[in-house]
């Protein structure tokens, strides 16, 4: 996705799956022998293949040694919780349907089926897209960005609120840092009885953490140039009375 569209942009769906993948440090696996929940047990292959350390009496483990039918079918789900504490955390869900095999001490899962939910649907994302994605630049460091950012810096993120439409601000009780990729920073917007989420796009993408430090600094700059003309608006309106 080059430049020019960076400023709506956001990451594309393999893209943010494989975000995900990356950074879940649990899974949750239904097979033919039932639903099993494991913590630290997967790794991910450059091609996003999965693959699962799980116990010897795993039932997972059983059933993909002894399905009659070869390989037994399973479906592997992810939740993306924020890092910062928000009302209603998980900002995402994965879905892998696919395959267990056997593979040495460990399983392999080859996914035949992805879908991935998000607050604004769910999708099914193309097999091919998602082998060929990464995960974005910032996924591993985007935990230790946003919590540093919202407990060392909230007069940062109170400066970007400038940058938020009056609307969407409307009723506001507290505002907090809930995502941030190499495209740009989101904020929930948390009211008495619900919330939103704002998108600040950065001008070009990010793709490591000094260009990310150079993007929050643009922003802030728009955030401050924002604020003048509201601080020149209430002297004249002062001034008026």
């Amino acid at each position: 996705m080059g430049d020019s569209q960076s400023w709506t942009a956001a990451p594309a769906a393999a893209e943010r799956a494989r975000s995900v993948l990356a950074t879940a440090w649990s899974c949750a696996v239904t097979a033919e022998g039932g639903r099993e929940e494991f913590v630290g047990a997967h790794t991910v292959a450059e091609d996003g293949r999965v693959r699962l350390s799980v116990p010897e009496d795993s039932a997972l483990l059983t059933a993909a040694i002894c399905a009659p039918r070869g390989e037994p079918s399973a479906v592997l789900e992810f939740a993306d919780v924020a890092p910062v504490p928000v009302r209603s955390r998980i900002r995402a869900r994965l879905w892998l349907a696919g395959c267990l095999v056997p593979d040495e001490d460990r399983l392999a899962f080859r996914p035949t089926r992805i879908v991935l939910r998000q607050p604004s649907g769910a999708v099914v994302v193309d097999l091919d897209e998602f082998t060929a994605a990464a995960p974005d630049p910032l996924a591993l460091a985007e935990a230790h960005l946003l919590t540093h950012l919202a407990d060392c810096h909230p007069d940062a993120v109170e400066r970007l609120t400038r940058l938020v439409d009056h609307a969407s601000l409307h009723g506001a009780v507290r505002v907090q840092p809930l995502a941030v990729d190499r495209h740009g920073l989101t904020l929930r917007i948390e009211r008495n009885r619900a919330h939103g989420d704002v998108r600040l796009p950065f001008h070009t993408p990010a793709d490591d953490v000094g260009q990310l430090t150079e993007r929050m600094h643009a922003l802030l700059s728009q955030a401050r140039a924002a604020s003048c003309p509201r601080a020149l608006q209430r002297q004249r309106t002062d001034r008026d009375r």
